[in-house]
């Protein structure tokens, strides 16, 4: 799926819970903690140079591939408008060697990637609530299984995140989230000890929807 379909496809289910906001809800304020529930999309284009270990083209490109995940979100409220976000899920992604005439698997791996960002929320006291914020997050990869003969390593490593997203409050404590986060990220990726290498902007897009509860 592509990101532009993702998206709208989230956005559609976020309209339609809109109308169903009561009247009855609860506001974001100071000393609140909200969870988000949410299904998240990891939308990456990356696709970077393979090199030799004397830094020379290869011919090929390293790809990443995206995945769906359910992930948790924790929000507490420093005061009416400014809250910290620390967000947790797990994904796993294949990664190939493409060029003319090549596209073969050679590694996949799981990545967790916790995002801690700090938010300023507009109309906390309204139905219709947005948000923005920036954040880190630090990635780990971690149970890779190599693919045809090819061993892959993998650096983890430190990154930043851009976020927007807007909750409609639904029924007391309820409510529905979408949230787009762009994520800064690179990485080097080494084959066969080195024999290759590549240097990885994943730069994922995360566009998520889900439920928030208040407590």
């Amino acid at each position: 799926m592509t990101t532009a379909r993702f998206v709208l496809a989230l956005g559609v289910a976020l309209a339609m819970a809109a109308p169903a906001a009561a009247q009855d809800f609860q506001p974001k304020e100071k000393g609140l903690l909200m969870l988000n529930a949410r299904v998240s999309g990891v939308l990456t284009d990356a696709e970077d140079p393979i090199l030799t270990s004397g830094g020379a083209a290869s011919g090929l490109n390293a790809k990443v591939g995206d995945d769906v995940m359910p992930t948790l979100g924790l929000t507490y409220f420093l005061t009416d408008h400014l809250a910290v976000e620390a967000i947790a899920g797990t994904t796993k992604h294949e990664v190939k060697a493409v060029g003319p005439g090549t596209d073969v698997k050679v590694h996949e791996t799981w990545v967790l990637p916790p995002v801690v960002s700090l938010q300023y929320h507009f109309a906390p006291q309204g139905k219709v609530s947005p948000y923005v914020g920036a954040g880190i997050n630090y990635m780990i990869f971690y149970g890779g299984e190599n693919e045809n003969g090819f061993k892959v390593d993998i650096d983890n490593g430190f990154g930043y995140a851009l976020q927007a997203g807007v909750d409609v409050a639904l029924q007391g404590p309820w409510s529905a989230n979408l949230d787009i986060k762009k994520v800064f990220f690179e990485t080097d990726a080494s084959v066969n000890g080195g024999a290759l290498k590549s240097k990885v902007k994943l730069d994922p897009w995360v566009v998520s929807a889900g439920l928030g509860y208040k407590f």
